[in-house]
């Protein structure tokens, strides 16, 4: 897992349905905007000025915005939907690292040479 691949809300698209894919792969977050979904090339956490304003690579408890309604509606979505919380992990981040978070994650979410699809549930190969 590569760090680039943990977007600003927290969210880890080394997971995401749109990354693991063969057709038309997503590049993450952090990547060209080419293959994306028009929802991700305008997002409004990837967008955000206070990101950029402040050189902040993720959402941050510094900010007098955190959690913004944006990142609380996601999180919900995501906690429902997919049993997983972009701010939890926006927390683990500021908390213990980004080198501790990807620890973290492939022990949750690597299986072997196959990795979990939060959006599907099904395992594919890594990449």
């Amino acid at each position: 897992m590569k760090t680039k691949l943990i977007a600003p809300c927290g969210m880890n698209c080394n997971l995401c349905m749109a990354y693991l894919r063969d057709h038309r792969r997503c590049p993450g977050c952090r990547g060209d905007d080419k293959h994306k979904p028009q929802s991700c090339v305008r997002c409004i956490i990837k967008n955000c000025e206070q990101l950029e304003k402040n050189n902040w690579k993720y959402c941050i408890s510094k900010c007098g915005k955190y959690p913004c309604n944006r990142l609380k509606g996601l999180d919900k979505r995501y906690r429902t939907k997919y049993n997983m919380s972009m701010i939890d992990n926006l927390e683990n981040i500021e908390k213990n690292g980004i080198r501790k978070f990807i620890n973290d994650e492939k022990e949750k979410w690597i299986r072997g040479n196959e990795i979990f699809c939060v959006h599907n549930k099904n395992y594919y190969g890594l990449k």
